[in-house]
C-alpha cells in the first residue's frame, strides 16, 4: 500500500497483513523485533447499569480515565498505559435527557398521585358521613375523641394493612430490578393515608357533643371564614405555580403539582356556584305538572356540603387525564410534524443522479401511491456572484402545489409558478425568506449543475417546501430548465398506507426509499422516551379510572338513601319508569357539573401551561427536528371529551341500575333495611 498523500512511482510502499494466534501462543509476538502493543477491548453490561446508578458510573468512569484507577492500572500493567472510552459521552448525555424527561413525568406522577390521595381520603370521608349518626351517638353516651379515634384506627388498620403489604408484594414482584426502599416507602405512605383518614375525619367532625347538627346541604351552608382562607391560599399557591412553570419551565421545582391545582382551585369555585343554579331552577319546576322534575331539583340541592371531596376527585382526576392526553398527542404531533419535514412527503425515492425515467409509472401502480410529485433537485446550484449554493428544485407547478397543500409545507397557487410563454422571460420561483431577502425581486442568474444558466426572478416567498429540508431554497417550473437539469432525482409520494417492501421492489436497489413512518420511529431512540410516554399512558387511564371511582364511591355512599326515598315514593304512586327518571335527573346535575368543568379546566390548565412545557426531548430525545421548531403543547379534543362523557354515561347507568334493582327487590325490603339503618 502507498503512504497515503504520496503519489508517484517512487512513493514509499509498505505492507498491511494480520496473523491468527491461538491465545497461548499470543506472548511469542512480545520477543519478536516488531513494537508489540497489548491491548484489551471491555464491553460494559448493560443489564448492570441503572439509571439510579448514574453519579457512580460517571465517578467510576473519571476515576479509571485520570483518577486513582488509572494509576493502579499503570502499575499493574505498563507505566505508560493508557484508557480510552466513550461511556463517559454516553452518562453525560442520558444525564442531560434524564434531566430533561424528569420534570415532564414528575407532573404525571403528582398528578395520578394526588388524584390517588383525594380518592383515600374521599373514601374516608364517605365512610365518616354514613356512621355520623353512630359516631354522633357515640360522643353523646360519653366516648371521648382519643376512643373513638383509636377504635376506628383499629378497624381501618386492619383491611389497610393487609392490603399494603399485599400491594407492595405485588409490585417488587411484577417489576424485579425496581428498588425496594422507594416501593416501600410509596406503600407505608398510601397505607398510612388510608388508615388515618376515617379517624382523622371523625375527629374534626365530632370534636364537639352534639345531639343534632342540622342541615348540612350545598343549598344551606355557608362556608366559614377559615375555609375561606384557605381556599384564597390554595388560590395563590396555584396561581404562583401556573407562573413559575411558565416562565421558567417544568423544571421548576414543585411546579411539578400546577395541574393539580388548577383543578383544585376549579372544584372549590365550582362548589361555590353549584348552589346558584339550583336555587333558580327549583322554582320554575315546581310550577311543572309532574312532580318528578321539582323533586330531583330538591334533591340534588340538598346534596351533602361533603360534596367537594368528590367534586375535587372529579375535577383533579379530568384534569390529570386531559393534561396527559395532550402531552402523548404533542409527542405524537411533533415526531409527525418532524418526519414530514425531513421528507416532504409520506414517502421519498431519491438517487444522487436522474431517476429512471420509467420509475414514476411503476410507483403509480404501487397499492396505496395515491399522488405523485417529481423533482428535479440540484443541490449546487448558485447565484452569479455569490460562492454560497443555493439548492434549486424544478418541479411541475400543478402537482407540486397540491402536494405543498396536502402537507401543509407552504401551500401556493401553481399559477404563480409557471413559466410565461415568453422564452426570454425569467422563469418565476418560490422561494425562502432567506434567499428572498438576500436576492430580492429582481431577475438574476443561477447556474445549475449541469451547467447551464437560467433567469429567475422571486414571486413567492414561502418559509417551509416539500423538496428541500433546509430553510434555503428555490423552486422554479421544471419546463424552463434544460433537458439534463429537468430530469428527476427525486420522487415525493403520498398515500395514508404506503408499503414500504413494495416501494423498495419497485425502485430497485439503486435508489434510496424512505417512509414518513419510518422516519418517525428513529425519533424514539431511547427507553426514557417510552418509559415517559408509559408513564403518562398509565396517567390517563389512571385519571380516568380514578374518576369512574369517585363518581362510584360517591353513589354507595348515597345509595341506601335512595333505595329508601324509592320505596316510599312507590308507597304513593311513584312508578318504576319515573323512579329511574328521579334518580338519573337527580344525579345528572353534579356530574354535569364535574364533566363540563373537568373539561373547561382540562383545557384552561393546558393553555396555562403549555408555554412553559416544551415537548421536544420527550418526542425527539437527541434528534434535533430538521424544523428547528419547540414541540409545544396542545389541547387534544379526545382527551377532554373522553373522560367527562365516560362520567356522564357511569352517571345514568348506576342511577338507571340502582332503581331497577330497588324496584326488583320490593318496597317492603327496603323499608325495612331504611329502617334498620
Amino acid at each position: 500500500m502507498r503512504v497515503p498523500g504520496t503519489d508517484g512511482p517512487e512513493a514509499p510502499r509498505y505492507w498491511l497483513g494480520a496473523v491468527l494466534l491461538a491465545p497461548e501462543a499470543a506472548p511469542v509476538l512480545l520477543g519478536t523485533a516488531g513494537s508489540a502493543q497489548r491491548y484489551w477491548h471491555l464491553a460494559p453490561d448493560g443489564d448492570a447499569l441503572h439509571g439510579r446508578d448514574l453519579d457512580r458510573l460517571e465517578a467510576a468512569v473519571a476515576a479509571f480515565e485520570s483518577g486513582p484507577g488509572l494509576q493502579r492500572l499503570r502499575s499493574a500493567v505498563h507505566p505508560y498505559a493508557e484508557i480510552g472510552t466513550g461511556l463517559d459521552e454516553v452518562l453525560v448525555s442520558y444525564g442531560r435527557l434524564r434531566g430533561d424527561i424528569g420534570p415532564l413525568v414528575a407532573v404525571a406522577a403528582a398528578g395520578t398521585g394526588t388524584v390517588a390521595a383525594v380518592v383515600l381520603l374521599m373514601t374516608g370521608g364517605l365512610a365518616a358521613d354514613r356512621r355520623r349518626a353512630e359516631l354522633v351517638l357515640l360522643r353523646a353516651r360519653g366516648a371521648s375523641l382519643t376512643g373513638v379515634a383509636g377504635r376506628l384506627l383499629a378497624e381501618t388498620s386492619v383491611v389497610a394493612l393487609p392490603a399494603g403489604a399485599l400491594g407492595l408484594a405485588v409490585a417488587l414482584l411484577a417489576l424485579p430490578g425496581g428498588r425496594t426502599g422507594p416501593a416501600a416507602g410509596a406503600a407505608a405512605a398510601v397505607t398510612g393515608l388510608t388508615c388515618a383518614a376515617l379517624p382523622v375525619r371523625a375527629v374534626v367532625a365530632h370534636r364537639a357533643v352534639r345531639v343534632h347538627d342540622g342541615r348540612r346541604d350545598v343549598a344551606a351552608v355557608r362556608p366559614s371564614r377559615r375555609r375561606l382562607v384557605a381556599e384564597l391560599t390554595l388560590v395563590v399557591s396555584a396561581l404562583g405555580a401556573v407562573a413559575l412553570l411558565r416562565g421558567r419551565g417544568a423544571s421548576a421545582g414543585p411546579v411539578s403539582l400546577a395541574p393539580v391545582l388548577v383543578g383544585a382551585v376549579a372544584a372549590l369555585v365550582l362548589v361555590r356556584l353549584y348552589p346558584l343554579p339550583l336555587r333558580r331552577l327549583a322554582r320554575p319546576a315546581g310550577r311543572l305538572r309532574g312532580a318528578v322534575a321539582h323533586l330531583s331539583l330538591a334533591r340534588a340541592g340538598r346534596t351533602s356540603a361533603s360534596a367537594v371531596l368528590p367534586l375535587l376527585a372529579l375535577l383533579t382526576a379530568l384534569t390529570t387525564a386531559a393534561f396527559g392526553g395532550s402531552v402523548l398527542a404533542g409527542v405524537e404531533d411533533a415526531r409527525d410534524r418532524a418526519a414530514l419535514l425531513a421528507l416532504g412527503a409520506d414517502a421519498r425515492v431519491e438517487a444522487a443522479g436522474p431517476l429512471p425515467s420509467a420509475l414514476p409509472g411503476r410507483l403509480r401502480e404501487v397499492p396505496g401511491v395515491e399522488g405523485l410529485a417529481a423533482v428535479a433537485l440540484a443541490q449546487q446550484a448558485k447565484v452569479h456572484g455569490d460562492r454560497q449554493p443555493v439548492p434549486v428544485a424544478g418541479v411541475d407547478p400543478g402537482a407540486y402545489a397540491g402536494l405543498a397543500a396536502r402537507t401543509g409545507l407552504g401551500a401556493f397557487d401553481a399559477g404563480a409558478l409557471r413559466r410565461s410563454g415568453k422564452a426570454t422571460a425569467p422563469l418565476p420561483a418560490l422561494a425562502s425568506s432567506e434567499v428572498a431577502e438576500r436576492y430580492g425581486t429582481e431577475p438574476f442568474p443561477v447556474r445549475m449543475d449541469d451547467g447551464t444558466t437560467v433567469s429567475v426572478r422571486i414571486a413567492l416567498v414561502r418559509d417551509r417546501t416539500p423538496a428541500v429540508p433546509g430553510t434555503e431554497f428555490l423552486v422554479v417550473d421544471r419546463a424552463g430548465l434544460s433537458a439534463e437539469a429537468a430530469r428527476p432525482t427525486v420522487l415525493l409520494l403520498s398515500g395514508t398506507a404506503l408499503d414500504g417492501g413494495a416501494l423498495r421492489r419497485a425502485t430497485g436497489d439503486a435508489e434510496s426509499v424512505r417512509l414518513r413512518s419510518e422516519e418517525r420511529a428513529r425519533y424514539v431512540d431511547s427507553p426514557l422516551q417510552s418509559g415517559a410516554e408509559r408513564v403518562y399512558t398509565a396517567a390517563v387511564a389512571a385519571g380516568g379510572g380514578y374518576a369512574v371511582l369517585a363518581l362510584l364511591l360517591s353513589f354507595v355512599r348515597a345509595a341506601p338513601e335512595r333505595a329508601a326515598l324509592l320505596a316510599r315514593l312507590r308507597t304513593m304512586g311513584l312508578t318504576r319508569a319515573q323512579g329511574r327518571r328521579l334518580l338519573v335527573l337527580e344525579s345528572l346535575p353534579q356530574a354535569f357539573l364535574a364533566a363540563a368543568g373537568g373539561v373547561l379546566t382540562g383545557w384552561a390548565t393546558v393553555r396555562l401551561l403549555s408555554p412553559g412545557v416544551d415537548l421536544s426531548t420527550i418526542a425527539l430525545a437527541a434528534t434535533a427536528s430538521p424544523a428547528g421548531e419547540a414541540a409545544e403543547l396542545r389541547t387534544d379534543p379526545w382527551s377532554l371529551a373522553l373522560p367527562a362523557a365516560a362520567v356522564l354515561l357511569v352517571t345514568v347507568g348506576v342511577a338507571g341500575a340502582q332503581a331497577w334493582w330497588s324496584g326488583r327487590r320490593g318496597a317492603v325490603v327496603e323499608l325495612r333495611a331504611g329502617d334498620a339503618r
